[in-house]
């Protein structure tokens, strides 16, 4: 967790309204930080529903392992995540620990071990002592209250450098029912799911394949598409809670995505997982620029998507703007290699509204001090247009700087 906050965070933090049916509470249980907080524990209520996306990686956390096969039950009581250590690459020892957190959680909450859920983030390598816990998480459960999501989003922070949050309400039939989300992320991001860790909680009543369903269509345009270095993590982690219990005071209980009642909800959903990796984005490790990357006139919306990222991932492209040089040859190069169709003489490129490139070649009005105090802006919008199709796509990333190898260089150390 830095101690510097990003010059790219909000400059205002929504204030979270209360779920029915969720109690959180934090700790200090010295998993690898001294004098701050590194455990969470929320507690739901009896019947909530659960969903989840993770990691892609085929070298998964042991937690990431727990939750895929806890989620076939479809219900949780409880989600406990750690700041400081991933518990990835951890061998027998990993699932050791995972197993001894969930037992110590499923007594001090009171329910069985297949409810609840657990996420880890920090170093991979280093055995995770489950033992810390014992003793954190009994108390964790009586003070829980419902309330501090910005105090939860702190305590599972590792290098951001703020703590994320974003809330919405809509209504559902009669009722108006809530959505807060919070997430932790700033390095070793690039889509695979979600590239992170992000919980989602709700006090709609939503059924377990229903609430699935929304997740895994939810973050194709949200956290996947989001990147900072193009490093997918061992522990990416998405889980979303619906307590039901806004069932109360007249919302319907739906147990189909395709339910019409959820087009509001499915709207709202969406901006929290979109306002969350955003936020993602402008925490990226040592970024002093946050970077929106269009791809239009692709063949398709996937080939667009490629070529998007190979722009957002390229180190070229990415300290060209660090360095607030509009190096178009640079996006040139990116398209060329994504291996999608492209022509080279159709290609134009604009920065932050300017057009740089037009047709393969430099833009005949090409103005370079114009172009150079554009890409002073803390927000840089590189367009790509391809014109050959109807395929268009958008990805957040951000410039590649000194500070993000300063931060890597000395992570574990």
């Amino acid at each position: 967790m830095s101690s510097s906050v990003s010059p790219l965070a909000p400059k205002t933090v929504p204030d979270m309204p209360v779920i029915a049916g969720v109690r959180l509470a934090t700790a200090e249980a010295g998993i690898r930080y001294k004098n701050r907080t590194d455990v969470l524990l929320a507690v739901m209520d009896k019947g909530t529903a659960v969903a989840g996306v993770f990691t892609r990686s085929k070298c998964p956390s042991a937690p990431v392992e727990w939750c895929r096969a806890k989620l076939k039950g479809g219900k949780a009581r409880a989600l406990v995540v750690n700041s400081g250590n991933a518990n990835a690459f951890t061998g027998k020892t990993g699932r050791s620990s995972t197993a001894l957190t969930a037992k110590i959680a499923a007594k001090a909450v009171g329910c069985s071990e297949g409810e609840i859920f657990l996420a880890s983030t920090g170093v991979i390598g280093e055995p995770l002592d489950a033992t810390k816990f014992d003793g954190v998480l009994g108390p964790l459960a009586e003070t829980a209250e419902p309330g501090d999501y910005l105090a939860a989003a702190k305590a599972i922070m590792t290098t951001d450098t703020f703590p994320k949050v974003a809330t919405a309400t809509v209504k559902l039939g009669k009722a108006k029912v809530t959505i807060n989300g919070m997430a932790k992320g700033a390095g070793m991001i690039a889509p695979d799911m979600a590239t992170m860790l992000s919980f989602i909680f709700t006090d709609a009543p939503i059924a377990p394949a229903a609430l699935q369903a929304l997740l895994k269509s939810g973050v194709e345009d949200t956290f996947n598409a989001v990147t900072i270095d193009g490093d997918t993590s061992t522990s990416d982690t998405l889980l979303a809670f619906a307590t039901g219990a806004a069932a109360e005071h007249g919302a319907p209980k739906i147990s189909r995505a395709s339910d019409p009642r959820l087009k509001a909800f499915v709207k709202a959903f969406n901006q929290v997982l979109a306002n969350l990796s955003e936020q993602v984005a402008r925490d990226g490790e040592g970024a002093r620029k946050l970077v929106e990357i269009t791809v239009e006139g692709a063949k398709t919306k996937a080939s667009a998507r490629k070529i998007a990222m190979s722009i957002a991932n390229s180190p070229l492209v990415k300290t060209a703007i660090a360095g607030e040089d509009a190096n178009w040859g640079r996006v040139v190069m990116a398209v060329g290699k994504a291996g999608e169709p492209a022509d080279r003489d159709k290609l134009s490129i604009s920065f932050n509204g300017i057009r740089v490139a037009k047709s393969g070649a430099r833009d005949p009005d090409y103005d370079e001090a114009q172009v150079s105090e554009a890409m002073k802006a803390p927000e840089i919008a590189i367009k790509v247009s391809l014109g050959l199709g109807k395929g268009r796509d958008r990805v957040l990333t951000c410039d590649l700087t000194k500070e993000y190898v300063a931060i890597n260089g000395d992570y574990r150390s």
